[in-house]
């Protein structure tokens, strides 16, 4: 499992445990606002501490496969944002799907660039993953310039990619290509 990381502004990048329902449920909810352009539309369950817990015992179920890897960005007893690594695979794709989003409190402050930068260290060194790849709706340029920070290029434009805002919309893709190694068996 990752080693905690520091990022700036004495923020901890960490993975979830399952005692961290209250604080994301906080941190959800004060960024529902911040989060609705670019996130799917959330069953009511979502915004309780009953639906916190169940949906963290089910990424528990995923890390513990292996197929997921959940952080916390934390300053205190505040979530300040969450970064993951999801639908990890082995053997001949060694790749990931990368995830993240920053408090509105929080944003230009170097935290995203940072747990990026540290998911990507992870999943090369830790992990021995080839290659890692996002997505952003076309509209969230900063995210954009996030992943060219990291060294993701675009690779293309999915068309109708994610139903958001009750529509279909189109999502730039972008790859980073970790390392050249053969797969590890695993």
């Amino acid at each position: 499992m990752i080693a905690s990381a520091v990022l700036p502004g004495g923020v901890l990048l960490r993975p979830l445990n399952s005692g961290d329902a209250p604080a994301l449920l906080d941190a959800y909810v004060r960024n529902r606002e911040h989060l609705r352009p670019f996130d799917p539309e959330r069953p009511n369950s979502f915004w309780t501490l009953d639906g916190q817990r169940r949906r963290l015992d089910s990424l528990m179920q995923q890390q513990k496969e292996g197929t997921l890897l959940a952080c916390a960005m934390q300053r205190d007893d505040l979530v300040v944002g969450c970064a993951s690594l999801n639908t990890i695979a082995f053997g001949p794709l060694c790749s990931a799907n990368l995830g993240y989003w920053v408090d509105v409190a929080e944003v230009r402050r170097g935290l995203a660039s940072a747990a990026v930068g540290a998911l990507c260290r992870f999943a090369d060194r830790d992990l021995g993953l080839h290659r890692v790849q996002a997505s952003t709706n076309r509209a969230n340029v900063a995210s954009q310039r996030v992943l060219t920070k990291n060294g993701f290029e675009q690779f293309g434009t999915a068309r109708n990619y994610l139903y958001i805002n009750g529509r279909w919309q189109d999502s730039h893709l972008f790859e980073r290509i970790l390392n050249g190694r053969p797969p590890t068996s695993r």
